[in-house]
């Protein structure tokens, strides 16, 4: 018989291209004559793939029905293969109809958790989110608290409150419902709120009170009732709200009209504090250094039962706390901390652990294994003037400083009530000071608070000694602006003087108020003067009177110890740094102390100036 060709039905994919091309005439010659080894045809396609016996490849194009191909295949014996891409074509298809509904898919799932959490941000608005300790995760204590000893004691009562309420509710003693720490920033209300909650061994919320307060209304009181919510469920607990001033501002005070966000918030948190059960064991704790803006409805008792003072450490309060702060850092046997207490009058806790940090970076720096005395030194006046600049050179300008800076060093040295001189130096400072003459205020009146009127004019001497040195060497026309800031000084001094103090000759009468910033809405309409235009004279005279006679008792006392001046000025530009102990000795060789600030000045004295 005949040889027949084999036909079968598979699926290959065309993918080689032709290598020759070749006719369908060419393509039915090839097979006829043998030369054709193998044929593979796609009747969807209309296109068959001839392999030549010389390995050549070439695709044609065919009619969808070829039985004169078919018919020579089988005669010369040439494998024909069909191939069906029918089922090739409907599976692309179903992929890319697959992709595209999970490419949709993907879509839809994306777009539905954006709204999901737009949802919960919206749903959630309106919560609280107090930081939360836990009674075991607060490792403050008092004896981690140093220098505010009052303080502590006040809250000693709150911390029996919390550890044994039946102690107290047994004889009708009722727990304190809010505690209102008072002072200065820097104090330690925070840290001494932490050591309460510390001390209880109970849980513990703190939130700043800015945080209530949000663009949209009803946001601030939805969050007061959710915090005291959550603290309901933790008691017995602290809650602890810092500048709480943020929110609890005199209501009505504001210069424009209308219900604001605060006042909401502010009417909650009153609600709130009301709505305590008695003894229920939650305890809210409040920071501010503003009491005087606070709304009346706020501290009465009640509410904020208990208003606890923490101000400015005393001598003794600092060196308890430089001695905490110091367990920490390795110290050179020789540093004194006492002395150290008594040269930063006016720190606060956060000024004397920023002291001792910055004292412990400039020990790093000088790869020194110990803090030493030069290093907090160095500390104090980077933290008081500024990081130290370029050194001065020898100059008409270096001379003109020295001299100022020795105008304020030997009036402080010779003036009763004047304050102790620290140092002085010619060393700059980055906050554009050139030199500058520390003193070290007396311990006495910083913690009373109490100013005579001849310290004070000490001061007004003292400050004029920059502009009073520039004026006695050399002259009027030479004086420079480096005084302004000691200018600034001695009229503020004058102007409590004689507008709040009553020391001048305009009798006992307060002129003014407290020229601290001013509360918008309580105190705007206060701050108008409620004197007459002779009235606003007469003070600006007396201003100007004690000014002036501060500007001549310094020009006097220069110029009588101006060989002492000169002495001390070539001294200072020698050394560019002297000591006050120092300083002290070299005037006591000229000449002694003289105390002359209630001793009238001649008029050829002030004539000097």
């Amino acid at each position: 018989m005949a040889n027949h060709s084999h036909i079968a039905i598979v699926a290959p994919a065309l993918s080689q291209p032709a290598r020759a091309p070749l006719s369908y005439s060419g393509l039915v010659d090839a097979v006829r004559n043998g030369e054709a080894q193998e044929l593979l045809w796609d009747p969807d396609l209309r296109k068959v793939r001839v392999t030549l016996l010389d390995g050549r490849q070439s695709v044609v194009d065919v009619f969808p029905e070829n039985p004169v191909l078919i018919q020579e295949a089988e005669a010369a014996g040439v494998p024909l293969t069909i191939q069906d891409s029918r089922q090739q074509q409907a599976l692309t298809g179903l992929m890319g109809n697959l992709l595209l509904v999970l490419l949709i898919l993907v879509g839809l799932t994306f777009l539905l958790r954006r709204s999901a959490k737009a949802a919960n941000r919206a749903l959630g608005f309106g919560r609280s989110k107090p930081r939360l300790r836990a009674e075991n995760d607060i490792k403050v204590c008092f004896e981690d608290v140093a220098g505010i000893n009052e303080a502590k004691d006040e809250l000693q009562e709150v911390v029996a409150f919390l550890k044994q309420p039946d102690r107290f509710t047994s004889i009708g003693a009722r727990i304190p419902r809010g505690v209102l720490l008072v002072g200065p920033p820097g104090t330690g209300k925070t840290l001494l709120a932490r050591a309460v909650a510390g001390e209880a061994g109970v849980h513990f919320f703190s939130i700043s009170a800015s945080e209530f307060v949000e663009l949209f209304v009803g946001v601030g009181a939805s969050r007061v009732r959710d915090l005291f919510r959550q603290a309901k469920e933790k008691a017995p607990c602290i809650v602890f709200i810092d500048e709480i001033d943020a929110v609890g501002r005199q209501r009505g005070a504001g210069i424009g009209g209308g219900n604001d966000e605060r006042e909401q918030t502010l009417n909650q948190l009153l609600t709130e504090m009301d709505g305590f059960e008695e003894n229920s064991g939650v305890i809210l704790l409040a920071a501010t250094n503003r009491p005087d803006v606070l709304d009346t409805a706020l501290l009465r008792p009640g509410r904020f039962d208990r208003r606890v003072l923490v101000d400015l450490p005393d001598r003794r309060g600092r060196e308890s706390i430089l001695n905490v702060h110091a367990r920490t850092r390795p110290m050179a046997p020789d540093v004194d901390l006492a002395a150290w207490a008594r040269r930063t009058p006016g720190f606060s806790g956060a000024d004397l652990a920023n002291l001792l940090n910055e004292a412990a970076i400039v020990t790093a720096r000088a790869h020194k294994q110990c803090i030493e005395d030069n290093h907090i030194m160095d500390a104090l006046e980077r933290v008081t003037m500024g990081l130290p600049a370029a050194p001065l050179q020898d100059s008409a300008k270096k001379r003109l400083i020295a001299y100022h800076e020795v105008g304020h060093a030997l009036l402080a040295t010779l003036l009763d009530q004047a304050d102790d001189l620290d140092k002085v130096t010619l060393l700059p400072r980055s906050g554009g000071v050139g030199g500058f003459a520390r003193f070290t205020p007396d311990e006495e009146v910083v913690d009373s608070g109490l100013v005579t009127r001849a310290r004070l004019q000490a001061r007004m001497v003292v400050s004029m000694g920059g502009r009073a040195a520039e004026l006695v060497v050399f002259g009027k026309q030479e004086i420079t602006q480096g005084a302004s800031s000691d200018i600034e000084t001695v009229t503020t001094i004058a102007r409590e003087m004689v507008t709040r103090y009553g020391f001048s000759s305009l009798g006992p009468v307060a002129w003014e108020g407290n020229q601290a910033e001013v509360f918008i809405g309580r105190d705007w309409l206060q701050q108008r003067p409620t004197y007459s235009k002779d009235t606003a004279k007469a003070l600006d005279m007396e201003i100007q009177q004690l000014a002036k006679q501060a500007l001549a008792k310094a020009c006097a006392l220069l110029s009588q110890n101006r060989p002492l001046v000169d002495e001390l000025t070539n001294e200072l530009i020698e050394q560019e740094t002297i000591a006050g102990d120092q300083f002290r000795a070299i005037v006591e060789q000229y000449q002694a102390k003289v105390a002359v600030l209630d001793q009238p000045v001649s008029s050829q004295r002030v004539q000097i100036c």
